[in-house]
This record gives structure tokens, sequence and C-alpha cells, in this order.
């Protein structure tokens, strides 16, 4: 039987470091509300995976960040640290020795609260037949640490062998999890840049620098309810969103400056949370649900104005659409007004390709390889920033109703191939 915990108990033990309620209003008519500081999130270059004093410097300044930007009122959900890729300070992986010290990152990142991303394991088109079953392994022996393989690459394109590795640690992370549920943690990432703050595709290239990332589809949703046409909408939500992140990205810029750090920018990818959908905002915009004809337009306007901030912007800065993570996605879901194919249309004009989607837990090899293949060849078509973070679930077929321990994913239907 599962035991359900509460949102804050989770992110308690997960090292997310929530804070709430809030505690001001954030002027320029913006409402405390209307968006939070999903991350902030510090870079770390090592020299060997052994290299603590790098994070604990960096944890000194992440809780300092934190305590400036509470100060001013808003919200930070959680602290996190990304390193170069760990192929970079590991080379290999498969021996005994790499697992063992990921294991001492963990620690040091549970132990102080913060969520730990080691980077891309693979960086280069490379097959091992032994991967799948070490990283499967790697997320049973730790509770905070993210990772990638990267499946494409600018002058590369696609790495096919990459993501053949990357379909077998899907499957085999999803056979070796309850509900499989530590594909959470691991993604298939193309064209994604360093210094981007969401996990798990964050990584940096240099140390003692940071990125912000926000939930922001409530401001969104403000921005757009009231407007006459599609036009508008855009005009509004440009100018609220450069009114309301302006002074987040001052305080970093503030913050850089007094702590010796360099601050990378904002990822303006307004994402998602339960009480935060951006489903709702494109259905506001689209007059249609999720899914209807005009999701691809509305998807289209929202990149747009993501893209033509007159902001330091950083990582993907692109529209979520994480199935798991957002009600009205979730909801439409159920209502079969989407599906995968669909979800890789509306990313060749926006996001960040496929996001906790929920798959069949006996979906075989070839389709998971074949969906990788799809999101890295849109990646090198339109050579921007695209992941796969994609769910099989154990037991389940297509159609059947799906919820999970993690309070931070929403009940939906599983979705076919």
């Amino acid at each position: 039987m599962r035991t359900k915990i509460s949102r804050r108990e989770f992110a308690r033990i997960l090292g997310l470091g929530l804070a709430w309620p809030f505690t001001a209003s954030l002027g320029a008519g913006i409402a405390a509300n209307d968006f939070r500081i999903r991350t902030i999130t510090a870079g770390l270059h090592l020299q060997n995976a052994g290299d603590l004093k790098q994070a604990e410097e960096a944890v000194t300044f992440l809780r300092r960040a934190r305590a400036s930007f509470q100060a001013e009122g808003y919200e930070v959900q959680t602290l996190r640290v990304a390193t170069q890729p760990f192929a970079d300070y590991v080379p290999n992986w498969l021996k005994a020795s790499s697992l063992q010290a990921i294991q001492e990152l963990d620690r040091f990142a549970v132990e102080n609260e913060v969520m730990f991303s080691i980077g891309s394991v693979i960086t280069a088109d490379f097959y091992h037949r032994e991967f799948a079953a070490w990283a499967a392994e790697l997320i049973q022996r730790t509770r905070n640490i993210s990772f990638t393989v990267r499946v494409a690459s600018p002058g590369k394109g696609i790495h096919h062998q990459a993501v053949r590795s990357a379909a077998e640690t899907i499957q085999a992370i999803a056979n070796s999890t309850p509900g499989g549920e530590g594909n959470f943690r691991f993604a298939a990432t193309a064209f994604v840049p360093a210094g981007t703050p969401f996990f798990p595709a964050a990584w940096f290239t240099r140390g003692k620098t940071f990125s912000i990332g926000l939930e922001s589809p409530n401001l969104l949703s403000r921005a757009i309810r009231g407007t006459d046409d599609i036009q508008q909408a855009k005009q509004q939500l440009k100018a609220q969103m450069e009114a309301a992140f302006a002074p987040v990205a001052a305080r970093g810029r503030q913050l850089a400056g007094q702590e010796g750090w360099e601050y990378l920018g904002i990822d303006v990818s307004p994402a998602p949370g339960l009480d935060a959908s951006i489903g709702q905002a494109i259905e506001l915009l689209s007059n249609a649900p999720f899914g209807s004809p005009s999701t691809l337009s509305a998807c289209a306007a929202i990149t747009d104005v993501l893209k033509g901030l007159n902001l330091e912007k950083c990582g993907y800065s692109g529209l979520m659409l994480p199935v798991l993570e957002d009600p009205v996605l979730a909801k439409r879901a159920i209502e079969g007004r989407f599906g995968v194919s669909e979800l890789l249309l509306y990313s060749s004009v926006c996001g960040t390709g496929l996001d906790v989607v929920p798959l069949p837990g006996d979906v075989s090899l070839d389709a998971l390889t074949g969906v990788v293949t799809d999101v890295a060849a849109l990646a090198t078509k339109y050579q921007k920033p695209l992941s796969a973070r994609l769910f099989p679930v154990p037991g389940k077929r297509a159609g059947d109703r799906v919820s999970f321990d993690n309070p931070y994913l929403t009940e939906t239907v599983v979705m076919p191939l």
C-alpha cells in the first residue's frame, strides 16, 4: 500500500528547501503568487568526483542567495548544484569507484538539502551494453542525483549509438524503480546549452556561476485574460513578464557583484506546477482545449514572447509541456485530446521536448529508441534544445489510469505510442 506524503515533507526528504507562504507583494502590479523561483542553480567545475570543497562553497552561496530573494518576497522552491559533464572528470564510469564517488556526492547533496546534477555521463556517439544496468543502479543507490545522455549536438547531429544507450537506460530504470519513477532523474538531451538551471538536464562549463529558473504559468494566464486577440495577448505577455522578471534579474546581478559569482541569466521557460498550469495559459490563448486545432499556434505565440524578452536568458527559455506535472495537460490526456506525436509537433515550435510522459510498461526498446531519435532529429533540424524524459510505467497499458507517490506528479493516463 502506498503512503502519501505532503508536498512539504516530500521536499524535505529530497532536500528541495521549499519556503512559503509568500511574504510580500512584488510591486509593479505583480502579485506574489503569479510566479515563483523554481530554482537557483550553481555551477561547478570539478577536478574529480571527490572535490567537495567547491560544492561546499556553492551551497554557502546558494543559501545566501535564497535568503536574499526571500527578503524581497519571492518563494524559492529549490537549491541545485550542477557540474560539467561527468564524462569530463570521471572518464571511466564503469569502474566501481565511479559509482562510489557519485554516492558520496549524493550524501553531500542530501545532507545539505540540495539537488545535484552530474551532467551527461555519455557525451559522444557511444554505446556500451553495460551502461543501462549501471545507470539503473546509480538511480537505486542515490536520492538527489540527476544525470543525462547526450543524443545530439551541434556539428555532429544525431548520436545514434547514444540514442540506443538512452533508450536502454529509460527501460532499465523503469523496470528497477517503483512505478518507474526513477526516470524523474534521467533524460536524453539534445543541444541543451551549458548554464541550464532545470533538472535533470542542467550542466555547466565553469565554476562559480549561477542561473535561475522560474515557475510562471499563473503570470501568463493573468496576462492573457481579457485580451481580444493573439497580438494583444503577446504584447501583454511581454510587458508583464519583463516587469515581473526584471527585478529578479537585477537581484541576480547584485548577488553576482556581492558574492564574486557570475550571473548567467534566467531560464524564462514557464515551468508548471500542480497549481500553476501552462496548459491553462495555452487554452486561454487558443480559446480551445489543449490538443485542439489552434494549440500549435498558441504554443508558437508564447514561444515568440519568451524568445523576445529583453532579459539575460539562459537554458531552454522555451515552452515546457510536462504531462505529469500539469493538471490541465493531464486532464486533456485523459480525454484523449493529444498524444506523443502531438507533443513532438508542438516541440517543433516551442518547447523542451517530451517531458514526464507516461508510457506503457511493456513499450519495446525499438519504440523507445524511435521516440528518442525523433526528439534528437527535431533538435538537430531546428538547432534548439530539446530533451526526452520518458516514464514507462511497469504493469500499465495504454489508456490505464496512473498515479505516483511523488506529490509533484498528478494523475493521468498512460499514453500510447
